[in-house]
């Protein structure tokens, strides 16, 4: 088994419940307007489909995906998450949540990507080739050559993911700046 650093594991745990503090955060500072929110969706409703489209390839922990987005880039789910969070970072018209966005990305989510990493170099032969080939996070503009048959997306894969709950999130913090702009002005 590779060895982990302490902070790669502590940043995996807390990922996910830094990510609803984060939000709680967010919805405090934010200072949207009509023209920010509707910008946002630039990032936003790619970074939605994005992961849902990666959902429906990913085997997780049972093969090493290679078609399909992960064709492109190694980490379509993350990428499209920050999409996702620098869409809605726009949309709150917040400075101070863009930069606090990107340190909490680069402290938590690159040693979690990193292990992840370690994970998958550890348990699939073919890993160190695809790293060379499909770039970490920044998507490649052609697909990634490979001998596998192109993969198809699965509907089944997408909702056993249960990414559907990326869009009703998103949904649910467009709703949240829509209320504080018509209800909660300073």
């Amino acid at each position: 088994m590779s060895e982990r650093t302490r902070w790669q594991r502590i940043a995996r745990r807390i990922r996910v419940p830094l990510g609803f503090l984060f939000a709680a955060v967010f919805l405090w500072l934010a200072r949207p307007t009509w023209q920010t929110m509707l910008w946002s969706l630039l990032l936003v409703a790619p970074g939605v489909w994005l992961r849902a489209y990666a959902a429906g390839y990913v085997k997780k922990n049972a093969e090493l995906t290679r078609t399909g987005p992960y064709a492109y880039t190694r980490n379509p789910l993350y990428l499209g998450s920050m999409m996702i969070a620098f869409g809605f970072a726009w949309a709150s018209g917040s400075w101070v949540i863009f930069v606090a966005l990107a340190v909490l990305f680069t402290a938590i989510y690159l040693p979690t990507i990193r292990s992840e990493e370690a994970y998958l170099r550890e348990h699939f032969a073919g890993f160190d080739a695809y790293a060379a080939q499909v770039p970490r996070l920044l998507p490649r503009l052609t697909a990634a050559k490979t001998d596998l048959p192109p993969g198809r997306f699965s509907r089944e894969r997408y909702l056993h993911h249960r990414e559907y709950n990326a869009l009703m999130g998103a949904i649910a913090i467009y709703g949240a700046l829509a209320a504080r702009l018509l209800f909660l002005r300073r």
